[in-house]
């Protein structure tokens, strides 16, 4: 602006009433001269006004992007003269941040090719401060160092010393009496530090300053679910030495008495319901403690039940009439339905390959339905059980008191890839890989996969389409063909054949398929001593096997399920034609359970078991049979290496056989989106029982969705081993469901 007021005055003797005749741009750059000239809003023709001047001058600063701008008059012709604000072409962080950059520019919202303004670095620097602070680091210092480019940009270091930790020697919990300091702790965010605290796993005891405002609530929460309704908690007292960057953290608690459940109450404005319906599964009981939490879900539960029927802005208050004499309380529930709303339209938004029909199958509300919010919620996980998108978000966007629309949002993440790439197997050792495969080919819904696979031991060819909804219905279909060979521990295998698969959407989360699969069998390399040796060498046999199944799937997500169960069950029938004839029942159940609802972090609890039985078999070849070990059974032993044996060591397979496990999965990287799991396996497998042969194995996963797709990397150890067993330390896989 230090030019504006010299200009103004020279505007002044030489405008004498003049017309403007044109009006011109020097040094524009990041407007273009039709944009300026609706921003000035003076226009040739008019006379030169000085305030008219004066205001466009300071429209055209507003923008933003000028260090300087004066205005010169020659015959008539207006100039606008622009010195503009240097561009930011390179951003770094020294002392802190240096390798999670993006992200902190993310927070920041700083990005190369921003105008450079003092004003916005001033936000940033102390964004950085805030977000240090929040670390526990105190007396944080953050400077900004601005050095020219001779391009005309500018590079843009922030200098960080990040100050001190702040430990917190001492937690008083003053008036605390009924309960454990280590209980009222396990729910806050500061706690005091532990013997040797710096361990993983011990409490660090790091002041999180950002996290103090909430410790109280916290507090009380914690007194509510065991009870303590008059509890009260004043805000913390923070008392820091600054020589020795210690604290001592002050709470001041009335807890006051436990109070009983008398009864409960609902109060329902309008009779929308019946109320014995409401009062059914409710967990806040008459003659129990009073639980906050247990109030909370069935606040829920009622909010649901109603908005199930249509009403969609029901409200659900809750109120207590409390004898402190007694302490017992009488909760109540008072209910305003509000009106019943329908749905005038649904909006598909975010998809820029996926098919507005995809998307819109897996929603179970249409324009004309009444609105439910069961309904709502399972088309949020029916979607990302497709595998299609990353996230997904359904607005409801209210146009009247009794219509709404509501905006589906999806997020597409990667379902397909060309690949030339490799791997490693504890049996096959490394492998090479080349495929082309896509889960939503052209946005269809339709699977796609053709593979070329090769190891030591393996080469493999497969060629699979699959259509989960045939022109949008319930039907589903598929089809496969393969030409393999492996060689197992005792022989080689060469398998080529195909299967067609039809199935049916039977119930929301119910899928009925029957497959029909032919495949020819040879089997060569066996010593003349293996079992059967004269059945099985060098002999070919074809099986020919239907497989009706059964699956339920309510998870919430394709690839990182947090809730819900998978359970499947199929039984193949070979013997309709061809050599073999048996009967091979499978079956799977896996359950999810994240905890960030209870514990306020993002840990995700996991059971899986497989169960496998041939209880009939008329003529089953070896290779038919069950073998345990890998991935997919116990992990710590090579891909099926465990069954009984015969006196010389020839693995002689199983016909009953179960395994379980037990994971745990934590975050590791969040912005590589890696995570880590730890497992515990534990399998039987033997010919006329379960319980012939037992093994277990534990470790650790990385779990990373990498470019490429969900990659597992495996480090086990065995457990429950014996002499001879064939054991694995490192695995991985692709693609497949963690």
């Amino acid at each position: 602006m230090k030019r504006i007021v010299s200009a103004i005055l020279l505007m002044a003797v030489l405008a004498s009433a003049q017309q403007i005749k044109a009006i011109k741009f020097d040094g524009l750059i990041h407007l273009s001269s039709d944009i300026a000239k609706e921003i000035i809003g003076i226009h040739p023709g008019e006379p030169i006004d000085i305030e008219k001047v004066d205001e466009a001058i300071k429209r055209l600063f507003a923008q933003g992007y000028f260090k300087d701008i004066w205005v010169t008059e020659e015959r008539g012709v207006l100039t606008f003269h622009f010195k503009e604000k240097p561009v930011i072409s390179q951003i770094s962080f020294v002392g802190y941040g240096e390798n999670k950059k993006e992200e902190l520019l993310s927070q920041l919202g700083l990005k190369k090719g921003d105008i450079y303004d003092e004003g916005k670095i001033e936000k940033a620097e102390a964004a950085l401060r805030g977000m240090i602070e929040a670390e526990g680091y105190f007396d944080t210092v953050v400077e900004t160092e601005v050095t020219p480019l001779e391009n005309g940009s500018v590079k843009v270091e922030f200098l960080i010393n990040k100050g001190e930790n702040i430990i917190i020697k001492k937690l008083n919990l003053c008036g605390a009496e009924h309960f454990d300091q280590s209980e009222i702790e396990s729910v806050m965010a500061n706690r005091e530090r532990e013997f040797m605290g710096w361990m993983w796993g011990l409490n660090d005891g790091k002041v999180k300053i950002d996290q103090l405002k909430y410790e109280a609530p916290r507090i009380r929460d914690f007194y509510m679910r065991h009870g303590y309704l008059d509890a009260k908690v004043e805000n913390p007292l923070l008392r820091v030495d600054f020589n020795q960057y210690r604290a001592i953290l002050d709470f001041k608690i009335e807890e006051g008495s436990v109070y009983r459940v008398k009864d409960v109450e609902i109060d329902l404005l309008d009779p929308v319901i019946d109320v014995d319906l409401l009062k059914e599964d409710l967990r806040v009981d008459p003659g129990e403690v009073f639980n906050i939490d247990d109030l909370r879900k069935d606040m829920e539960n009622i909010k649901e039940k109603i908005a199930n029927l249509g009403y969609a802005y029901v409200r659900v208050i809750p109120d207590f009439k409390k004898d402190e004499q007694a302490h017992t309380a009488i909760v109540q529930y008072k209910i305003f339905p509000g009106k019943k709303v329908y749905i005038r339209d649904v909006i598909i938004a975010g998809n820029t390959r996926t098919l507005d029909r995809v998307v819109r199958r897996e929603v179970f509300l249409a324009p004309g339905d009444t609105y439910n919010l069961t309904d709502l919620k399972d088309s949020k996980a029916a979607l990302m059980r497709t595998g299609y998108f990353e996230n997904v978000i359904i607005d409801e966007r209210r146009v009247s008191e009794d219509k709404m629309d509501l905006v589906v949002n999806v997020k597409e993440t990667q379902t397909g890839n060309i690949m030339l790439g490799g791997g490693y197997g504890s049996y096959d050792g490394f492998i090479i890989n080349a495929s082309i495969n896509d889960r939503n080919v052209f946005g269809s819904g339709l699977s796609m996969g053709l593979s070329v696979d090769f190891s030591r031991y393996r080469s493999n060819f497969n060629f699979n389409i699959t259509n989960p909804r045939i022109f949008d219905s319930d039907y589903s279909t598929g089809f496969n063909i393969y030409n393999s060979e492996y060689e197992s521990y005792d022989y080689t295998e060469k398998r080529k054949g195909g299967s067609v698969t039809v199935g049916r959407q039977i119930a929301r989360y119910w899928h009925a398929g029957l497959m029909y699969q032919y495949f020819d069998t040879q089997l060569t390399g066996m010593n003349t001593d293996y079992p059967d040796y004269d059945l099985y060498n060098d002999t070919t046999f074809a099986t020919s096997a239907i497989t009706p199944s059964l699956r339920f799937n309510n998870t919430d997500d394709y690839y990182l399920p947090r809730h819900g169960m998978i359970f499947g069950i199929s039984a193949e029938y070979a013997g309709i034609g061809g050599d073999a004839k048996y009967n091979k029942n499978y079956m799977n159940f896996s359950i999810f359970h994240g905890m960030d609802d209870y514990l306020n972090y993002d840990l995700i609890l996991r059971y899986k078991a497989r169960l496998g039985a041939i209880p009939w078999d008329e003529k089953l070849p070896i290779n038919e049979k069950f073998f345990m070990g890998g991935i997919r059974t116990v992990r710590g032993y090579q891909s099926g290496s465990i069954s009984a044996k015969d006196d010389n060591g020839y693995l002689l397979g199983g016909k009953y056989t179960f395994s379980n496990s037990v994971e745990a999965s934590i975050p590791l990287v969040e912005a590589a989106k890696m995570r880590l799991a730890f497992f515990f396996d534990y399998g039987m497998i033997g010919e006329d029982s379960f319980t012939e042969e037992k093994r277990a194995g534990t470790g650790a996963v990385i779990e990373w969705f990498s470019p490429m797709g969900p990659i597992s990397l495996i480090f086990a150890r065995p457990l429950m081993e014996k002499e001879g067993d064939q054991t694995s330390s490192f695995e991985f896989t692709m693609g497949t469901q963690f």
